[in-house]
């Protein structure tokens, strides 16, 4: 009786290894080789559960997503100029033929990357070539990103891969060219400034110029402005005295006697020497004979 269980038991377990090393798993993020005695025997691309043969037939996995071949260094290119240009780039592919990729490259992804690598470098170096340094930074880079991509494709399907996109990262030009460029830039930069200054040195100084003459014509403006009006109120003050002095001629004599002897003797130390006989002296001797007759 027991030795019946245990024969039973042997018979599961052997039975569940057996199924264990028969079942196998395809993701759906993967493709799936079965193999038979190392032939390709069936290509699985649908997810799921499958069988195999156990140690007849072995699987082997292959991923089925969008790929990234991204170049460690930028690459050294010749342009149309013959100038070198450092080009950074990477490469989106993927394997849509199985088989062929296994049968091709041995299911090697190493192998794979670097038969994609010289194939994208060699077009990417052919395009280039025709193209000036102008047109690959800026001018046609998305027109050699597109053929680049057709041409790598073309030589890509001859291994079970799809090239889904070629991308030109960065154009820079190697340091020593960069250099001589960035002088020549500095050198532009600088005459351009130059010229700049210049220009608004002469602006300034036509500027200036301008506003002198301004000033000038203002001014003389001016001057004639005043001169006139000081030449009307001179006369106007002389019609005003003659006028004046018409209505009494005595009494404006004496009133200017008057004021040239406020004058004259401001200050207790004013000293004026003039003759006895003088007109200065005609009101004050008036005077004096007016007091002399009066008695006072």
């Amino acid at each position: 009786m027991k030795a019946g269980l245990n024969f039973t038991a042997a018979i599961v377990a052997a039975l569940l290894v057996f199924l264990g090393m028969s079942i196998f798993t395809v993701d759906q993020r993967q493709h799936a080789i079965v193999f038979q005695l190392g032939e390709v025997r069936e290509v699985i691309a649908e997810p799921g559960l499958y069988f195999k043969w156990p140690m007849i037939q072995n699987v082997r996995y292959f991923d089925k997503r969008i790929l990234t071949l991204d170049s460690s260094e930028p690459e050294r290119f010749i342009t149309s100029e013959k100038k070198n240009v450092l080009v950074d780039s990477f490469v989106k592919w993927k394997i849509v033929d199985p088989r062929l990729y296994y049968v091709s490259v041995a299911g090697d992804e190493a192998r794979a990357k670097t038969r994609l690598s010289q194939t994208v470098n060699a077009g990417l170096r052919e395009e280039f070539g025709k193209r000036t340094v102008h047109d690959v930074v800026s001018g046609e880079r998305d027109k050699i990103m597109e053929q680049m991509r057709q041409k790598a494709d073309l030589d890509a399907r001859k291994i079970g891969v799809q090239i889904v996109d070629v991308r030109v990262k960065r154009v820079d030009l190697p340091t020593e060219v960069s250099e001589s460029v960035y002088r020549r830039m500095e050198a532009e930069r600088k005459r351009v400034a130059n010229e700049l200054r210049s220009e608004g040195s002469a602006e300034a100084e036509k500027i200036r110029a301008d506003a002198d003459k301004q000033r000038e014509v203002i001014v003389a403006e001016a001057y004639r402005e005043a001169q006139k009006m000081k030449g009307e109120g001179d006369a106007k003050a002389a019609a005003t005295y003659a006028e004046a002095f018409n209505q009494n001629p005595e009494f404006y004599s004496f009133y200017r006697s008057l004021e040239a002897y406020r004058a004259s003797f401001k200050n207790k130390s004013d000293v004026i020497v003039v003759e006895p006989n003088s007109d200065f002296f005609k009101y004050m001797k008036s005077v004096g004979r007016n007091s002399e007759k009066t008695g006072k």
